[in-house]
């Protein structure tokens, strides 16, 4: 083993010496064209105008944001822009997704009413949207302020009165509601939630973090959000006996509305694949200013598609045999109702290209991710992907070096700094979760900055935004979406040195993370290890035009012929208990604003499966319970979905698979197959 890691590391660095000579994939007057075009500063002006609007999901913001987009696409030249709607009452499903009401706000204050008649402004919607959590309803009202602590569970409400009153809750506002207004009669929440626990969490206490209320929640209140700063200010006052009297008005709330989808197209040329597309996917909806997210996804598709429909019109580009389609929906929710009420997109995207936050510079400290697909969808174009960017980690590293570079990607007005992304396993949290699901099983390119200590606050502004990281995300998407879009059995060569290349990437990630396993584990991930790079193999030896028995020939690249794993209760019966997954509802289970899964289990009167707290070694049970759903359309045992899975996220008692294959199956996902 260790004689062959070092042979891997060898090779590896030999491949990279090599592909520093060229760029990879297409052709140099192509690269050139592409690097040249792309302008970071085009898209950050884009940007700017976009990060005004508050873009909630239905509202009058997201409305104008979707229009912004259209616009550009038509100045750009591009084909077929149509701003899509699709309707939303809470009641309409589409897919596993359970449609939320459009939501608007006209005004939002928060004052503090302070002895002698003064009132001082705690909270402004007009000056900072944020402030004011999403799905809050109208009111206004006069309350004292009572501190609840976390305000999750009954205990922090023990000995206190809050009925009639606003509380002060440190959790999210829609984790709150339903015990603080529902069970003890308070009128509203204050949040102080902090931000996601990265390195930098609370570090900054002038943050405001985005709130968000239950949309289905049947205790309808309001919430305003605060920083760290106000929070303490309140929590030490009424430590000390102190009473705080507050004054909310709100003038917002849900109402009948539509999803709106902007797409635009490239028309593909080859009379016999233009009917097939690419996709660029990114997620329009955020709140203001939402700069990284996601202004920074929606805008650099916005640029590849100007670059490209310009490169092609002029004829610096050859017209790609395939469509190249670019995609603004609302996130999660807009993407699973497009593939569920137009079919034929879901039938026509061979794979997609999506972008969530990819303008971080040095102040987000966010690292640059080309994200890999779920296990159960092995796939060559993340090995596309990463040829690409590893070019441009390359190429920018030797300018920020030398001050000299073919290709530095750089922006006049951006940074110089190396780019150094890095190839990831899969992660979820954004659109390309919808794609993957089994539903619709189309590969995804997941380019993304993780972390971001701005995320989700007032702070993710434009000032945070880099357009040298915007043009090299550009690129990196550019070329690859450009290259898929191409005649793929005309390259199949190229595509086999990059696949062989992402191959020995993974088996080294692997090797490093059995470092975490046992022996036996160690040996026993090698089979799911396996089964993605021959799919891959597999997929390869289809566009080379070979039939089955041929392709079962090719040269494999699993280093040993390891075979599957016995699950715990290895009889006959057990291995040849198979599952499918039912045609509808199609769809990931846990979306935006609603779980299908609790809601049908509860209904159901079931236990929630212990495989949704489940915390493995590389994943949380959320990652574990999609990946599973998603592995009965191809592992279909159950030995073999628990041993995917295990090489996927870490080691899982085998019971827990079989748990939740049971649960789904007696809410009708899946049904067992002799």
């Amino acid at each position: 083993m260790r004689r062959w890691l070092g042979t891997t590391l060898i090779t590896l660095f030999a491949a990279g010496t090599s592909a520093a000579q060229k760029p990879p994939l297409l052709p140099e007057k192509d690269v050139a064209a592409l690097a040249n075009e792309l302008s970071g500063e085009t898209a950050k002006r884009n940007l700017e105008g976009l990060a005004r609007q508050h873009r909630q999901r239905g509202s009058q913001g997201f409305h104008a944001a979707a229009e912004l987009m259209a616009e550009r696409a038509r100045a750009y030249g591009l084909s077929d822009v149509a701003i899509l709607q699709f309707p939303v009452d809470g009641k309409i499903f589409y897919g596993t997704q359970r449609s939320r009401p459009a939501w608007d706000a006209e005004s939002a204050d928060l004052w503090e009413l302070r002895d002698g008649g003064a009132q001082v402004k705690v909270a402004s919607y007009e000056a900072e949207p944020v402030v004011l959590a999403e799905d809050s309803e109208s009111a206004d009202a006069r309350a004292d302020l009572v501190d609840v602590g976390n305000g999750t569970k009954e205990s922090d409400y023990a000995g206190k009165d809050v009925k009639g009153k606003i509380v002060l809750a440190a959790a999210q506002p829609g984790a709150v509601q339903d015990l603080a207004v529902g069970k003890f009669g308070a009128v509203g929440i204050v949040s102080y939630a902090q931000n996601q626990k990265t390195a930098w969490w609370g570090e900054d206490e002038n943050l405001i973090r985005w709130g968000h209320l239950e949309t289905f929640s049947p205790n309808k209140t309001f919430a305003f959000m605060v920083s760290l700063k106000i929070a303490r200010a309140f929590r030490d006052s009424l430590a000390k006996g102190e009473t705080i009297h507050l004054h909310a008005t709100v003038q917002a709330g849900q109402h009948p509305g539509n999803y709106e989808v902007v797409t635009a197209t490239i028309p593909g040329a080859d009379p016999k694949l233009k009917d097939e597309e690419i996709a660029f996917s990114c997620h329009l909806d955020h709140h203001r200013p939402g700069a990284n997210d996601n202004a920074s996804g929606c805008v650099t598709i916005l640029e590849v598609a100007r670059t490209l429909q310009k490169l092609i019109a002029g004829g610096a580009l050859a017209r790609p045999a395939r469509t190249i389609r670019f995609i603004w929906p609302p996130e999660i929710e807009g993407t699973l109702t497009l593939l569920n009420a137009k079919p034929e997109f879901a039938k026509r995207i061979k794979a997609v290209i999506h972008m969530d936050m990819v303008g971080g510079g040095p102040e987000t400290k966010a690292v640059f991710h080309v994200t890999r697909g779920p296990m159960s969808l092995p796939s060559f174009i993340h090995d596309v992907a990463w040829a690409f960017a590893e070019f441009a980690n390359e190429q920018s590293y030797k300018f920020a070096a030398t001050g000299k570079a073919e290709y530095p990607l750089v922006a006049p007005e951006g940074g110089k700094e190396p780019l150094r992304a890095e190839y990831s396993p899969y992660s979820m949290g954004s659109d390309h979760d919808v794609y993957q699901d089994s539903s619709f099983a189309i590969p995804s390119i997941y380019l993304n900055d993780w972390p971001d200590r701005y995320i989700h606050t007032n702070f993710d502004t434009a000032a945070n935004i880099d357009p040298t990281k915007l043009k090299r995300a550009a690129f990196i998407g550019a070329a690859s979406g450009y290259f898929l879009a191409g005649e793929l059995a005309k390259r199949t060569d190229q595509i086999s040195k990059v696949a062989e290349r992402g191959a020995m990437l993974r088996r080294f990630q692997k090797l490093t993370r059995d470092q975490s396993l046992s022996k036996t584990d160690a040996e026993d991930a090698e089979a799911g290890y396996c089964y993605y790079e021959r799919e891959i193999d597999l997929q390869l030896a289809q566009l080379r035009g070979q039939n089955q028995e041929a392709s079962n020939k090719q040269e494999r690249r699993c280093f040993t012929d390891h075979p599957a794993f016995d699950a715990p209760d290895s009889t006959k019966k057990e291995q040849s208990t198979s599952y499918r997954r039912k045609q509808d509802p199609r769809g990931p289970l846990a979306v935006f604003g609603y779980d299908y899964f609790v809601e049908h289990a509860k209904s159901a009167g079931l236990a929630t499966p212990k495989l949704l707290s489940y915390e493995g070694l590389w994943g949380s049970g959320e990652e574990y319970a999609y990946e599973v759903l998603n592995l009965v359309a191809t592992a279909h045992s159950r030995a073999r979905i628990w041993e995917e899975v295990s090489a996927e996220y870490g080691p899982v008692p085998y019971e827990m698979v079989v748990e939740y294959l049971s649960v789904l199956q007696k809410i009708g996902l899946v049904e067992q197959v002799k």
